[in-house]
């Protein structure tokens, strides 16, 4: 895991990672849910699509939209286990442990929080 601090600050430089917004569909669903509700709903999809050592599918198990956890996933590279390896130095082949996951969703608030200021 890096410092999430120093990791926003190379997201903004990714012009991939930069161009990701919740669409009009997710940003309804993050209103009317809340932050906290979303964020549960983003630990369960780590436990269940990311946290094994070897997930079914590994780079292509995150949709692209449906929910503002998967938009932020892939603004924030959480949405495979290559994308944590390389930015967020978490190894491929080892199950995460519960401090990752907890990094993972913090990550995931905080580009929802950042990027919904108002709205929240």
């Amino acid at each position: 895991m890096i410092d999430i601090d120093d990791l926003f600050e190379a997201l903004a430089k990714s012009r991939f990672r930069s161009r990701f917004r919740l669409g009009n569909k997710e940003q309804g669903y993050l209103d009317e849910k809340g932050i906290e509700v979303i964020c549960d709903h983003g630990r369960g999809f780590i436990k269940q699509r990311l946290a094994s050592a070897n997930p079914q599918n590994d780079g292509k198990q995150t949709p692209m939209k449906g929910h503002p956890v998967f938009i932020a996933q892939h603004a924030t590279a959480t949405c495979c286990r290559g994308c944590l390896a390389k930015w967020h130095k978490m190894p491929k082949g080892i199950k995460l442990n519960s401090d990752q996951i907890e990094y993972i969703v913090n990550v995931i608030r905080r580009w929802l929080v950042e990027k919904n200021i108002g709205n929240l």
